[in-house]
């Protein structure tokens, strides 16, 4: 958990660093620093759904791959 919470201060203060250089204004950069980490949430939820179902299509090929004959031993 200390991992966890020392890499949202990172993630904070490289959004607020690269915004307020970009546009001067502390409120801008501190807005960005709470938006981005929200909407990163929201976008990596989905990236996860999108590769849950490409795992489970790559599952179901596997499954249904036809199998050689078997070797007698």
């Amino acid at each position: 958990m200390i991992k966890t919470a020392s890499f949202a201060i990172v993630h904070f203060s490289v959004a607020f660093a690269v915004a307020f250089a970009l546009t001067g204004s502390v409120v801008i950069g501190g807005l960005v620093a709470l938006v981005e980490p929200l909407v990163n949430t929201v976008a990596y939820h989905f990236h996860e759904k999108v590769w849950e179902r490409i795992r489970a299509r790559r599952a179901a090929r596997a499954s249904a791959a036809p199998r050689g004959p078997a070797i007698a031993a």
